[in-house]
């Protein structure tokens, strides 16, 4: 770390690198918090959680029994030791609880009297957490594996969902019903993760190797095909355009919208910037069973945004659909 001070000091390396060493040195120096424990509740393996955003008091969890519990995890005790409990679960014996795994779970952004869950047994449930009653079902023809909500939107209440099937669709809070469709993966859709940056910009994953960056406004939809060689090998190649050389289970936007964070099962995980779809070369290992991705803020103001992001630099399609004339009024 001296190093890395006496470098920056001298004016050798840019702030930015020192801030990543500093970053990885206090993520490998994790540790269990030996402070805090959670109530067990479920009989198997938790595959889903997710803390509502609005407190961040509440949180969610989805286990492999088809089970979701709901954790207050406010220290009411102000003992320093204490296990946060369960509020509420819907267990085995609710009438509406989902059959088989579920993979999903996810609290409504901007309050937490409602949260969504998606499971193997080929549904999407909205729920009313106050009675915890379905509020509505989605039903699919396909084992769904993911679904994500914009935590930024305020012109759709769109949730997308990924499925066996290579089709992503897009389901209406408002009218209940499926909107529409986006079609260009080959295989499952792993993963999608809306933009916390822009409305309408999606991303999806695949077992196809591909991520691609949407606009649901456009009829053509696909904006970009992310490439982990940026152009530079032959499009006749089979791994053109291809995000990982192997499965794609697992992806996340930075806090701030501005870079893609991509994980596959060649035990990779990428860095890319989500205007221009370019591979930063920021490479990491990780493990091949890693498919959750949370991207944590710095604990720090964040650095302005120095804006080397010229719009020469932009794909073409990305200037003209993130320039709405909504966004310009």
């Amino acid at each position: 770390m001296l190093g890395f001070l006496s470098a920056r000091q001298a004016g050798l390396d840019e702030p930015l690198r020192l801030r990543r060493a500093v970053s990885t040195r206090r993520i490998l120096g994790l540790e269990l918090n030996k402070d805090r424990d959670v109530e067990r509740i479920h009989g198997s393996g938790i595959n889903t959680l997710d803390i509502e955003p609005v407190e961040g008091r509440y949180m969610l969890s989805g286990g492999s029994d088809g089970v979701i519990v709901l954790y207050d995890l406010e220290n009411s005790s102000r003992q320093p030791y204490y296990t946060c409990k369960a509020v509420c679960s819907i267990d085995r014996n609710h009438p509406d609880v989902h059959q088989y795994s579920v993979e999903t779970v996810q609290w409504y952004p901007h309050d937490t009297g409602m949260f969504t869950s998606s499971s193997f047994d080929k549904t999407l449930k909205v729920w009313d957490t106050n009675t915890l009653q379905t509020a509505d079902i989605f039903n699919f023809e396909e084992t769904v594996y993911c679904h994500h909500m914009s935590p930024v939107a305020t012109k759709h209440c769109l949730v997308a969902v990924g499925t066996r099937g290579p089709k992503v669709q897009l389901c209406d809070l408002k009218s209940g019903s499926c909107s529409h469709i986006l079609q260009g993966h080959r295989q499952e859709v792993l993963a999608v993760s809306w933009s916390p940056r822009y409305d309408y910009i999606l991303a999806t994953a695949s077992a196809d190797s591909r991520v691609k960056l949407w606009d649901v406004r456009r009829a053509s939809g696909c904006l970009i095909t992310l490439d982990q060689y940026n152009g530079k090998k032959s499009q006749a190649v089979e791994s053109a355009n291809t995000a990982h050389n192997g499965k794609v289970n697992g992806l996340c936007f930075t806090t701030d919208g501005l870079h893609l964070l991509t994980v596959g099962t060649d035990n990779r995980m990428r860095l890319w910037n989500s205007s221009s779809g370019e591979n930063t070369l920021e490479l990491y290992s990780c493990s091949r069973d890693c498919n959750i991705l949370a991207w944590v803020p710095s604990l720090y103001e964040p650095v302005p945004d120095d804006e080397t992001t010229t719009k020469s630099q932009l794909n073409p399609a990305f200037e003209d659909a993130w320039s709405s004339s909504d966004e310009e009024g």
